[in-house]
């Protein structure tokens, strides 16, 4: 049985969401406010954090932020903000997903599920892989650069791999959202987001990326060869 944390200084919408993840099997436990939040995950190591954005003191980002140097805990960011800047900073502090408030819960529960459901599922992807410099372990989730081990969350390591299985391949946004998040719509945001991040950590040069190459008008491209030239940004 996974265990959830859900973080929200709203007890209404703190105890819809426990109750619907509880029916769907997930063992819940409940934070108001930043520090009890930190502290709990350090108590219950949960599985995934329920976390919304706006709370009381340490906001959710600073929350987010903490939770991600601690380790590679999966997170899904609430907003009640339909900003685009809003979702943006909470994927830019290492959040695997977010959904925007109002939301349905049972839409909650089914990314809940959907970003646990790729966790279990990358050490059945194979063998390591290798290009560019860059080496994937699926079954650790390791991942390294010339040997340095690369600090990624779980969407980055899922897009990463993706890239690197299919070197010279252009991807559109809309298809590296279906095959990497499992998603047929959403916010194409999410992985231009996704790619600045990872080109942070991969590149010697994120703003001459030449491993994940922009194909204007289409998406991204990754060069195992990482060849000279312009390669543009997201």
């Amino acid at each position: 049985m996974r265990n959830i944390l859900v973080v929200d200084d709203d007890p209404t919408v703190s105890e819809v969401v426990t109750g619907y993840l509880e029916r769907a099997g997930f063992t819940v436990a409940r934070a108001a406010d930043g520090p009890a939040a930190l502290r709990l995950a350090a108590e219950r190591r949960p599985d995934l954090v329920v976390l919304d954005l706006m709370l009381p003191g340490m906001d959710g980002l600073e929350v987010c932020r903490t939770l991600r140097g601690r380790g590679p805990v999966p997170v899904i960011m609430l907003t009640a903000r339909g900003d685009e800047e809003d979702r943006v900073l909470g994927l830019e502090v290492g959040a695997d997903d977010y959904v925007t408030k109002p939301f349905s819960p049972r839409e909650l529960v089914l990314r809940v599920e959907s970003v646990l459901r790729r966790g279990a599922a990358a050490p059945t992807e194979g063998t390591p892989v290798s290009a560019g410099g860059i080496t994937l372990d699926p079954v650790a989730r390791r991942a390294t650069k010339d040997g340095r081990e690369l600090a990624l969350t779980l969407r980055e390591f899922d897009l990463l791999g993706h890239l690197v299985r299919h070197p010279g391949r252009a991807h559109s946004r809309e298809s590296l959202m279906r095959e990497v998040w499992g998603w047929e719509f959403g916010d194409l945001s999410t992985v231009t987001v996704h790619v600045r991040r990872l080109r942070g950590k991969v590149e010697d040069d994120p703003a001459d990326p030449r491993l994940i190459r922009t194909v204007w008008g289409v998406g991204y491209r990754f060069e195992a060869a990482g060849p000279d030239g312009g390669g543009g940004h997201a």
